[in-house]
């Protein structure tokens, strides 16, 4: 963590800027290794280029702060009291008064806090800090990768417990339930986003909502969930068939199951990243589904279930060894149904490799 705090300082440096005020839950857990839901409460790092970092959180979740491995000072405040008055008498001390830029999560933090930060330093210019924390957080190194691929391992036991338990009249939300009941048996306290399971037509909508639906013959089922582990998400998506498939289903599953499997092929260091949602595009295009994929191609992965970089057509950075994404193209046509096939997916030093490992053949689940 420390290693990743001088990163921040040496850009802090670099610019000119005297302070960063972080208070993003998934940036202040990437700086300091402390993970909390602070609900409605003030947490926030403030990292310095001529004093030590501090970090402010409620005062009953410092001594967990302090577990997770924080060497520096904690500013704990209950709840009567206002945090930023103790944070003044901190600054105070440190002698960090006469600032002039603060680097901040412009897209983050909230306008009342800004202003409580503007009133500690009245003089100061906020400036972006999301650029550098999410190149920071792309590439992810060894002990990343590998709570990616046991989040990733978990997320494929929750496919497999959701296969498992179709049967015809269960209802989508009976399964989801199966679902996170036997990961939580796993230890997993927290699903990576709300669980995914949709039946027949209902697959026909990139973003359902499970409910009461009951499984019929014929019905194609959609799968899409995640879990956190350690802090680090995972996210899956996979599509079977219950009891028979007709044609058309069979068509729009081979269409994308070949969009995905393209764009696998193509992830290898140097890629443009656009260039690989166009990959599985065009197939679907070519194969006269193109209005029916109607989101990008997929989305970084690690803390946050969504985060940099986006894989859609207009990104024109290029992969690189390390960094962790989802490729999840789809085929969804109102009132008929649809299908996704996701996984996530690293880049290596010569190419890709899945972290889910579910299998993606089709299956006719009998």
């Amino acid at each position: 963590m420390e290693a990743r705090l001088q990163k921040v300082v040496s850009w802090l440096e670099e610019k000119n800027v005297e302070t960063a005020f972080i208070s993003s839950t998934e940036n202040v857990f990437y700086l300091t290794g402390f993970h909390t839901d602070p609900h409605e409460r003030l947490l926030g790092l403030f990292v310095f280029t001529e004093a030590e970092p501090m970090l402010v959180c409620p005062s009953m979740e410092v001594g967990q702060a302090k577990e997770a491995g924080w060497k520096f000072d904690v500013i704990g405040y209950e709840d009567h009291q206002n945090p930023w008055e103790l944070i003044k008498e901190a600054l105070h001390k440190r002698n960090v008064i006469d600032v002039k830029k603060v680097a901040v999560e412009k897209e983050q933090l909230l306008y009342a806090r800004a202003e409580e930060l503007l009133s500690l330093y009245p003089n100061a210019e906020l400036v972006g800090a999301e650029e550098k924390l999410n190149q920071l957080r792309l590439i992810k190194d060894e002990r990343e990768v590998e709570i990616l691929q046991k989040a990733a391992a978990l997320a494929d036991f929750g496919v497999e417990v959701g296969v498992a338990a179709l049967k015809e009249g269960v209802t989508e939300m009976d399964v989801l339930a199966k679902i996170e009941y036997e990961l939580k048996r796993k230890g997993i306290r927290e699903m990576s986003f709300s669980t995914m399971v949709l039946f027949g037509e209902k697959t026909g909508e990139a973003h359902g909502n499970p409910g009461l639906r009951t499984l019929k013959p014929g019905d194609m089922v959609l799968f899409d969930l995640g879990v956190v582990l350690d802090g680090y998400c995972s996210d899956i998506t996979r599509t079977v068939a219950y009891k028979s498939i007709n044609d058309k289903q069979k068509e729009i599953y081979e269409t994308v199951q070949r969009a995905e499997q393209a764009a696998l092929e193509a992830s290898k260091p140097g890629t443009r990243i656009g260039d690989l949602d166009m990959v599985a595009r065009n197939i679907i295009t070519e194969a006269g589904y193109g209005e029916y994929f109607l989101h990008r191609l997929g989305h970084g992965l690690g803390i946050s279930v969504h985060e940099f970089p986006s894989m859609s057509r207009n990104n024109d950075d290029v992969l690189q060894e390390g960094m962790v994404y989802t490729i999840e193209p789809g085929i969804y046509i109102p009132g008929l149904g649809g299908v996704r096939i996701e996984d996530d997916v690293i880049i290596t030093k010569d190419g890709y490799e899945t972290l889910t490992k579910y299998p993606k053949e089709l299956q006719i689940i009998s």
